[in-house]
């Protein structure tokens, strides 16, 4: 298949990246099969996690097909691109046509991400997981690759609205630190219970997440209001119950068991 706009848009995604400096690191890569189908399951920190991983995992020559919301494919331009790249469109409210579609490209071979939070965490921890990446993963017999990133939320992520309601603007401080981990293959067996599997998904989650969050150089100084990092690693983001009327989480989402209380 003829991947000439994918290719065109990750030089430009590493065009940015050198601009801004990004310093990006990642572990397990060698989890990520070089061919086959294959479901990424990570943790959504930032707006643009998918030019992250999607860096990360050029090593291996993989084009990924990211599962997004559905905006992007109403403007004009963008919608085209996208279509070339195969992305998948979802639409929270009607699902069911993006789980069809990122069955379709597993069938076919493909690597697809989703985000089972369905949303950016305004705590940084792991929130409510969507069953879908089961679910795929039990129909079609695709292994799960679980993946964690941090340091991408310093770049252009959620944050508590100001007295006008707005959120923070992008910052393009040169010379941030970005790292992906990808954790070891999952399967799903046939007849196993999705909620359950997906309870462990959050827990292992978890794990890798809070492991790249208390890495030395993702650390506030001392004395630093941090707003980016975790309340409860000593940063000043909201906790878990402060974030819950700003996380907008769909009713089906198994609600956590996983992380700080």
């Amino acid at each position: 298949m003829n991947e000439h706009v994918y290719r065109a848009t990750n030089l430009v995604g590493r065009t940015a990246l050198r601009l801004l400096d990004v310093r990006m690191s990642w572990t397990g890569l060698e989890h990520l099969p070089r061919s086959g189908p294959v479901i990424l399951a990570a943790t959504h920190v930032s707006y643009p996690d998918f030019l992250f991983i999607q860096a990360a995992a050029r090593p291996v020559r993989r084009y990924i097909r990211f599962m997004s919301r559905h905006e992007p494919w109403g403007m004009r331009g963008l919608s085209r691109a996208m279509v070339s790249m195969r992305h998948i469109p979802v639409d929270r409210k009607a699902p069911a046509a993006a789980y069809v579609m990122a069955r379709r490209l597993l069938d076919e071979g493909e690597a697809v991400c989703a985000f089972p939070e369905a949303g950016i965490s305004y705590s940084y921890t792991v929130r409510s997981l969507m069953r879908g990446v089961a679910a795929l993963a039990q129909e079609t017999g695709a292994p799960v690759v679980p993946v964690a990133l941090w340091g991408a939320q310093r770049i252009y992520s959620v944050g508590v609205p100001d007295e006008h309601g707005r959120e923070p603007r992008p910052d393009l401080t040169r010379g941030r630190r970005v790292d992906v981990d990808f954790g070891a293959p999952l399967t799903v067996a046939r007849g196993e219970d999705l909620t359950e599997w997906t309870r462990r998904l959050g827990h292992l989650l978890t794990d890798q997440l809070e492991a790249l969050q208390r890495l030395p150089h993702h650390q506030p100084r001392p004395g630093e209001c941090a707003p980016w990092h975790p309340a409860h690693l000593g940063g000043h983001a909201p906790t878990r119950a402060e974030a819950a009327h700003l996380d907008i989480v769909p009713r089906s989402a198994i609600s956590p068991t996983w992380g700080p209380c």
